[in-house]
C-alpha cells in the first residue's frame, strides 16, 4: 500500500499532502515538534518539521511534518515574516520544502516574541477564533479568502516533492 503518514491531526496539512500526492492513502497521526510551540527561527522550524517527520514514520512508504515558524527577515516592519517548511522522509532521507512567507501584523509578532506566545493567541483578538489554523489560518483571515491554509501549505509540500521526483538530480 502507497501509504504516507502526515504528523499531525491538522486537517489542513492533511489536505494538502493529499492533494500534492493524489495517488497515495494519506492519513494523518500526532507527532511531537522536539521545539516550541512558535518557532522563531529558519533553523527551528526545519528542526521541528524534520522532527515530525521522523517521529511519524513508521509502516509508511513516506511521513510528512509540516511546521509554521517566523524566522527574521530584514526591511520588514515587524523583523520578521511566517513561513511553513515540509519535510518528507522516507525512512532515510529527508526532502524538504518551504512555502511563501508572509508578514504577520507588527503588534501580532511583537506580542509572539516578547510575550512567549503563540501567533494563533496574538491574532485572536483580530479573528476572534483561537483555533484558527484549523480553520482558514490567519493567511485566509489576512487574504479574506482569497489563500487558505491548506493552499500556503500545499505549496511547501511541492517543494519538497521536488527533490524526489528528481532523484538523480539530488
Amino acid at each position: 500500500m502507497k501509504l504516507i503518514i502526515v504528523a499531525s491531526l491538522n486537517q489542513n496539512k492533511i489536505n494538502a499532502v493529499k492533494e500534492v500526492f493524489p495517488s497515495y492513502q494519506v492519513e494523518g497521526a500526532a507527532s511531537p515538534s522536539g521545539v516550541r510551540e512558535q518557532p522563531l527561527s529558519i533553523e527551528e522550524t526545519i528542526k521541528g518539521a524534520i522532527n515530525r517527520a521522523k517521529g511519524a514514520f513508521g509502516d509508511c512508504m513516506y511521513s510528512v511534518g509540516v511546521e509554521d515558524g517566523i524566522s527574521r527577515v530584514p526591511q520588514t516592519l515587524s523583523g520578521y515574516m511566517n513561513f511553513c517548511c515540509c519535510a518528507v522522509f522516507d525512512g532515510s532521507r529527508i526532502y524538504l520544502g518551504l512555502g511563501p512567507a508572509f508578514e504577520y501584523p507588527p503588534e501580532c509578532t511583537r506580542k509572539v516574541i516578547e510575550d512567549g506566545i503563540t501567533i494563533s493567541e496574538a491574532f485572536t483578538p483580530f479573528s476572534g477564533k483561537p483555533d484558527i489554523g484549523y480553520d482558514e489560518g490567519i493567511i485566509g483571515w489576512l487574504t479574506e479568502g482569497r489563500i487558505n491554509r491548506k493552499d500556503y501549505t500545499k505549496h511547501a509540500v511541492e517543494m519538497a516533492r521536488i527533490q524526489m521526483d528528481n532523484k538523480e538530480l539530488y
